[in-house]
């Protein structure tokens, strides 16, 4: 990684497809983590598509709306500013974006263990 600093605007340069679905950018990685930015419109995963992740995961909404669904069968909607923290192990997708406006994460993945 270079050691000069690096600098953005958290909504500019990543957009939702304008058919709908995901983007994802990786800002950062390193030490076994990464944190992610998501620009997301309209998506939503199938039924039976689960993030099952070996390590902790902190998001954040930015902006749109969404929805996290849970093995469960529940669900957490979310608005701008809202958080969560996803355990590893824990079973969870994305239940729903606002297909009518772009919806952006960020997302901090921290390593397993």
């Amino acid at each position: 990684m270079s050691s000069a600093p690096r600098f953005g605007r958290i909504g500019e340069g990543l957009a939702a497809p304008a058919e709908g679905g995901e983007r994802f950018e990786t800002l950062l990685a390193a030490g076994g983590g990464r944190v992610e930015r998501i620009a997301s419109r309209g998506q939503s995963d199938p039924p039976d598509q689960w993030y099952d992740q070996p390590g902790d995961e902190f998001v954040l909404l930015l902006t749109g709306a969404a929805r996290l669904g849970f093995a469960d069968g529940a669900e957490k909607a979310l608005a701008p500013g809202d958080w969560a923290v996803l355990p590893a192990g824990c079973r969870h997708r994305v239940a729903w974006t606002d297909p009518a406006r772009e919806t952006l994460w960020l997302a901090f993945h921290l390593p397993p263990g």
